[in-house]
């Protein structure tokens, strides 16, 4: 029996991630949008007048230094942390800071944290079975086989994350990189508007960080992707837009070329980053 059909004869019911009943409205702005956000902790600002759009289907590279605040923006944005001001704005109609974390993730915002999570006792094929019965949508149609449709979708999400080869193998048995897809492959599931990913290549060989680089540009347009990265060479690879956060707000923004002759942001992070390499 499949995990779906499992779950769907329990009296549990995810409700914590029921799609949105109203699509998210781009036709009049950008799909997020935070103006004059500040966040403290004890008296320290994390956060300090951040001001920040992100269009539909676009591919944006946050970088800055340790402290900068970039961990902070998308806890504030998955509803994690409440600001102590400011708004936040998911489309038109979505006003994020009057939601919980699971009515947020409901609108299709999804998140993958830097350490990958993945039920490794479990297939890959399983894990995103499992991704895709949080979505209750689909619960009340299953019976004791999974339709076609599901099947499709698991097998388009396969072939985008490269692990088609690996569908019945354990997920406890992948390669750091290849978890890592894994993990976004169960965010895409459930077919998020915009997709925030902090750190995807930390740990990653060459050619895992260049299948990373490939799978990330190909979601951007699909979704909006929102990549927090400090690997600057694979930050250059994928760049279109970057946002230089420093001391909670933004510093510098526009492409790898502009940000990186940015005298401000040579001193304060790229020198820094040369440093360190050179080490």
């Amino acid at each position: 029996m499949s995990i779906l059909s499992s779950l769907a004869n329990r009296d549990r019911v995810f409700d914590f991630l029921v799609p949105a009943e109203s699509p998210v409205d781009v036709r009049h702005g950008p799909i997020l949008y935070l103006e004059d956000v500040t966040v403290s902790f004890d008296g320290f600002k994390a956060i300090n007048d951040l001001n920040l759009t992100i269009d539909d289907g676009e591919l944006r590279c946050i970088i800055g230094p340790n402290g900068a605040g970039k961990t902070t923006m998308m806890d504030i944005i998955t509803g994690k942390t409440r600001p102590d001001s400011g708004k936040v704005w998911f489309g038109s109609r979505h006003d994020l800071l009057t939601m919980n974390e699971p009515q947020i993730a409901s609108l299709g915002i999804g998140r993958k944290f830097q350490k990958p999570t993945v039920f490794e006792a479990l297939t890959v094929f399983e894990n995103l079975e499992l991704a895709m019965a949080a979505d209750k949508r689909i619960l009340p149609t299953l019976t004791a086989r999974m339709n076609g449709e599901i099947r499709d979708r698991i097998d388009e999400v396969l072939l985008t994350i490269g692990l088609a080869e690996l569908r019945e193998r354990p997920a406890g048995i992948l390669s750091h990189g290849q978890k890592q897809w894994l993990e976004i492959g169960m965010l895409l599931m459930q077919r998020p508007r915009l997709l925030l990913v902090d750190e995807p290549v930390a740990g990653m060989t060459e050619q895992e960080m260049e299948r990373t680089a490939e799978l990330l540009t190909g979601l951007a347009g699909k979704q909006s992707v929102v990549v927090v990265e400090h690997d600057m060479g694979f930050v250059r690879s994928i760049a279109r837009k970057v946002t230089v956060l420093h001391q909670g707000s933004v510093l510098a923004e526009g492409s790898m070329d502009q940000v990186s002759c940015d005298p401000r942001v040579v001193e304060v992070y790229l020198g820094a980053e040369a440093e360190e390499e050179a080490v």
